[in-house]
């Protein structure tokens, strides 16, 4: 079992991870990650995330009281938006929230990531939602993202930036690379006459492999919010994912399966 000291090591690379692709800027962002049902290990507030060491992790309990924290660190002031995610959705164990450069672009503009452009991010993501916008370090937020989070791991906030989670650390790190790195995909490709979207059925075809690989979080596949609301869904929706697996040891062999079931070899 990974230690608690190692855990807060890794924290500390995927700060330098978010820092240096830019997707914070000077003390912004945090991190966190769930050690067992009343302790969550979290970064401190204004720090750099690119230069922390393991001492300046704090650690909480679940109503984000201070257990230990080293000197003048304090726990970040989002704490609250965090335990909310652990409170609502007990499958996951790390959350993260940047202000990435291209998706927080489109949080401010209030253009959700709706479109079907490219098959990793329809199987990964399914679409990116906004929550309406809260006042950073109040209950605000946690209430605007709360309804979201039985439908999607990934949010972006309303003049703010965007919030990934998933069931550890490197798997909601690597949601926020992927929110920007489609969010600037759609940004260039509105540039150059607007993007091509996939058609319904080639989105059904992706969710059906979503299902088949039993992706572990939510997603549209499972459920849309839109269309449980009955107003037009993001995509399409369809059945009901059952199984689990570690979806970063899946992406080469989905990459593979998309790129045959869409014909495109």
């Amino acid at each position: 079992m990974i230690s608690e000291y190692e855990i807060k090591k890794e924290i500390c690379e995927i700060g330098r991870r978010i820092y240096n692709r830019g997707m914070v800027a000077a003390n912004d962002g945090n991190i966190s990650v769930k050690l067992n049902e009343n302790e969550f290990l979290c970064t401190p507030t204004g720090v750099s995330k690119g230069f922390m060491t393991p001492d300046y992790i704090c650690k909480v309990d679940k109503d984000g009281k201070v257990i230990q924290a080293n000197g003048s660190f304090k726990p970040s002031s989002e704490i609250k938006m965090h335990m909310r995610v652990y409170k609502e959705r007990p499958d996951v164990v790390s959350v993260v929230h940047a202000h990435p450069m291209y998706a927080t672009g489109f949080a401010i503009a209030g253009i959700p990531l709706t479109q079907p452009i490219m098959p990793e991010a329809v199987i990964t993501l399914g679409c990116v939602p906004i929550a309406e916008y809260g006042t950073p370090s109040t209950e605000e937020i946690p209430d605007a993202v709360s309804k979201y989070l039985p439908y999607y791991d990934a949010v972006l906030l309303e003049n703010h930036g965007a919030l990934t989670y998933a069931d550890s650390l490197l798997s909601a790190y690597h949601k926020m690379e992927s929110v920007e790195f489609y969010a600037q995909l759609l940004f260039i490709a509105k540039q150059i006459g607007g993007p091509q979207e996939l058609s319904e059925a080639q989105v059904q075809r992706l969710y059906e492999i979503r299902r088949q690989f039993g992706m572990t979080g939510k997603h549209p596949a499972d459920l849309c919010q839109n269309l449980k609301d009955g107003k037009k869904s993001c995509h399409s929706c369809g059945g009901h994912a059952d199984k689990s697996a570690d979806t970063g040891e899946l992406v080469s062999e989905i990459t593979k399966r998309v790129i045959e079931q869409l014909g495109l070899k």
